[in-house]
This record gives C-alpha cells, sequence and structure tokens, in this order.
C-alpha cells in the first residue's frame, strides 16, 4: 500500500491536527482547532485535505483552501494554509497536495490557484515548491491589524 490524499470531513477533522499545528503554532489544541474549522471556517467554504500514510490516522501532510471570486482575477481557489509534518518532509507530499488543489480547482470551474506565502529564510523551501510547481509571484500582500 501506498500513501493516500482524501478530503478530510467532519468527524475526521482533528485527523489534520498534528500537521497543521506545524504551520500554525498558535494552535494549542486539537479540540479548539476542530471548532475552528468545522463551526467557523467550513460553513465560510474553507476545506481540508491531507496525505495519510498507510494505516495512518493522522495526516502527515495537509492542505486549507477556498472557491471565491474577485472581479481582478475571477474564479480561484486559495490555499489558506499547506504544511507538513517536520519529520516527513522532502517526501513529495507538498508538491502532491498542490497538484490534488490544481485538480481540483480545474474540477470546480476556476481561473487559478493562489496563495500567499511568509517571507524570510525559513521560508525559501516553501518557495522553491511553489515555483517548481508553476507557481509565480504575482503581487505583493499588504496588511494593516486594526486596533482592538
Amino acid at each position: 500500500m501506498t500513501d493516500e490524499i482524501r478530503e478530510i470531513l467532519p468527524p475526521h477533522t482533528g485527523s489534520a491536527f498534528l500537521a497543521m499545528a506545524a504551520l500554525r503554532p498558535a494552535l494549542r489544541d486539537e479540540a479548539t482547532f476542530v471548532r475552528l474549522v468545522d463551526d467557523v471556517q467550513r460553513a465560510e467554504g474553507y476545506r481540508l485535505v491531507g496525505v495519510f500514510e498507510p494505516a495512518g490516522a493522522a495526516a502527515r501532510a495537509v492542505a486549507g483552501f477556498r472557491v471565491g471570486h474577485a472581479l481582478s482575477f475571477g474564479r480561484y481557489l486559495y490555499v489558506d494554509d499547506l504544511s507538513t509534518l517536520g519529520d516527513v518532509r522532502r517526501r513529495g507530499y507538498g508538491g502532491r497536495l498542490l497538484e490534488w488543489l490544481f485538480t481540483e480547482a480545474r474540477r470546480l470551474g476556476c481561473d487559478q490557484v493562489r496563495l500567499d506565502s511568509g517571507v524570510g529564510p525559513t521560508r525559501t523551501d516553501a518557495h522553491r515548491l511553489y515555483m517548481n510547481t508553476g507557481m509565480a509571484i504575482a503581487a505583493h500582500h499588504f496588511t494593516h491589524v486594526l486596533d482592538g
């Protein structure tokens, strides 16, 4: 048997927690993660997909995504999160998830797949992955954090 990619649906949302926490360390516990995803984000169209090794209950890599529309670039699939557990990096899971997302975007009639990625020396491998799968740097992303 080989690993498989499959969508993660309730009540199995918790199977994505460890892989997601590798990217989002502010996620302190699985119950909070499941509540945020299932009660808040899924209502906004968020979906999860993961790579599972044979006989593994927890995803080794995950992607969280949603579909949106913009006047500037049409219908798109936006990748909110793409994360692989540290001990299984460089096994091709991130690239396989991106290819799955590209296929899903086509199936859903999207014109583009988009994602934002932080910058800095720790992000080099992620950026290399994105470029190697045909993604291009298309914009600068600006943020203004609002006071309470």
